[in-house]
């Protein structure tokens, strides 16, 4: 039998990559790529949990936004929030289809003689650990074609020095993705990583004061430019919706090449 001739041939309409009408929420929604993400899924007709811990944060956001949505303060650290935003995700629409777990924190170390424990644990935990409880409390409400996007970076596979704590944060990202989507594709659940490089926004943007590295990254990068903000939303947008229903537990890196120089 051809894919041509297969009865599970799909409908390539317009309508193929849409995320019209799915429940998504969107950690780390207050600024950054967590902000543009949500204008961009509102754009695209979903249904949206905003979560942050800045409220007016994501009030201003809510008030630009044209689509159904809910806006959830707090930290993705805290188990029961996390259990709360995926109850009120279920009471308001029914359901959750996408959990895109993007909040995080990073900073340049000290030394390693001089990083201390508390820093250390506030990024695994902010990082991974929520993400994590996140996943968890997605997947417990999550169906066939449910989806959980995690915002990782080029930095989980090629660590810098002083960066130990965002690199390994990271690199758990990777592989917890891969873990999920073992675990979670009988219920035909997709878990997935986009490993993004350095970005003019969110996070990136702090690097970016810094012209020598900012001179240093872009021409170790093939495509001689940092990353802007209309190159960050397609591969979410893509991972959210059924034309992705094949991928899985894998890293998708939208970094410009930077990972190849």
């Amino acid at each position: 039998m051809t894919i041509e001739d297969s009865p599970e041939r799909r409908d390539f309409s317009p309508g193929y990559a849409d995320v019209a009408g799915r429940r998504v929420v969107i950690t780390g929604a207050g600024r950054g790529l967590g902000s543009l993400l949500a204008a961009a899924f509102d754009a695209a007709g979903a249904r949206l949990a905003l979560v942050s811990r800045s409220e007016p944060a994501l009030e201003d956001l809510a008030g630009r936004l044209t689509g159904d949505h809910l806006v959830c303060a707090g930290d993705v650290r805290d188990e029961l929030f996390n259990e709360t935003v995926a109850g009120q995700m279920t009471e308001r629409f029914g359901g959750v289809d996408v959990w895109i777990a993007n909040a995080g924190v990073s900073r340049e170390d000290p030394d390693i003689t001089r990083l201390s424990a508390a820093a250390w644990r506030e990024v695994i935990d902010t990082n991974l650990t929520g993400t994590f409880l996140g996943a968890r409390a997605a997947s417990a409400r999550m169906g066939a074609g449910g989806r959980i996007i995690v915002t990782g970076s080029v930095l989980g596979d090629r660590p810098h020095a002083r960066l130990a704590a965002y690199s390994a944060s990271k690199g758990g990202v990777n592989s917890l993705v891969r873990s999920l989507a073992q675990e979670l594709g009988p219920r035909e659940i997709t878990a997935n990583a986009v490993a993004l490089g350095w970005f003019e926004t969110g996070l990136g943007a702090f690097w970016q004061r810094d012209e020598h590295r900012e001179r240093d990254i872009a021409r170790h990068t093939a495509l001689g430019r940092w990353g802007t903000a209309s190159d960050l939303p397609g591969v979410y947008l893509f991972l959210a919706s059924a034309a992705s229903a094949y991928i899985t537990g894998t890293t998708i890196t939208v970094d410009g090449g930077y990972s190849l120089l």
